[in-house]
């Protein structure tokens, strides 16, 4: 047995002792969860099924549909990928660069996992069904998805991290808090959700956002981050 792969089973032994696994021990923990924020008491439930208000939501997305135009498509079909990378790619050119930000990237990845942790299980209590699936008029052009559709995690999710770079960089707030805005757009655009998923979307997003920021943890982490982040951009 070669010294390499003594040492990675030493290591495999010494995370099974601690009650870890590898892949456990490199997953980035949420800031906060659904037992903190919890969406199903905060909004409102969702509209039925065959309400009018779905009936008029499922017409606005429709008309989306027809009337988007082929750039206007692309970009939303990008806008799928859920990372901070997509969302500040467009923003902040070459320098936002993943390779070159690492302690930035640790603590986006904590960010994402605190979307998923918060947002999931609201979607699954409220369990509203996705425009496509009460309409076949709806033609989804990206991944159908059958998880919940109320509130828009990627909504909820561009809002949060929107929020958080404009703290970060506050000379381009109202670029990023409008790229913000866009990024919830996307997922009309892609006919995968209703007008009201990305109200929703971004009334979470900002109540996480105002949950975590006041947490001694995310101090802690976004500070380092920022101050990365500045230097790459390079500003002072």
């Amino acid at each position: 047995m070669g010294a390499p792969l003594r040492k990675i089973i030493a290591l495999a032994a010494m995370l099974a002792l601690a009650g870890l696994s590898p892949a456990i021990a490199d997953e980035a923990k949420p800031f906060t969860d659904a037992k903190v924020v919890n969406l199903t008491i905060l909004l409102p439930p969702p509209p039925a099924a065959d309400s009018m208000q779905t009936k008029s939501e499922i017409a606005a997305v429709l008309a989306l549909q027809v009337e988007r135009t082929p750039e206007e498509l692309k970009h939303a079909q990008a806008d799928d990928e859920e990372t901070v990378w997509r969302f500040g790619g467009e923003l902040f050119g070459a320098k936002f660069d993943k390779a070159k930000l690492p302690k930035f990237a640790a603590f986006f990845d904590r960010i994402i996992e605190t979307e998923a942790a918060v947002v999931d299980p609201a979607k699954k209590t409220l369990g509203r069904l996705r425009p496509h699936l009460v309409s076949d008029l709806v033609r989804p052009a990206v991944e159908p998805s059958k998880s919940g559709s109320y509130p828009s995690g990627h909504t909820t999710l561009g809002t949060l991290e929107g929020i958080v770079l404009a703290n970060m960089v506050p000379e381009k707030r109202a670029e990023i808090m409008a790229r913000a805005w866009d990024y919830g757009h996307s997922r009309l655009v892609v006919g995968i959700h209703y007008p009201s998923d990305i109200e929703m979307g971004r009334i979470s997003g900002t109540v996480i956002a105002e949950t975590i920021m006041r947490q001694d943890d995310f101090k802690a982490e976004f500070e380092p981050a920022k101050a990365e982040l500045r230097a790459a951009l390079g500003l002072n």
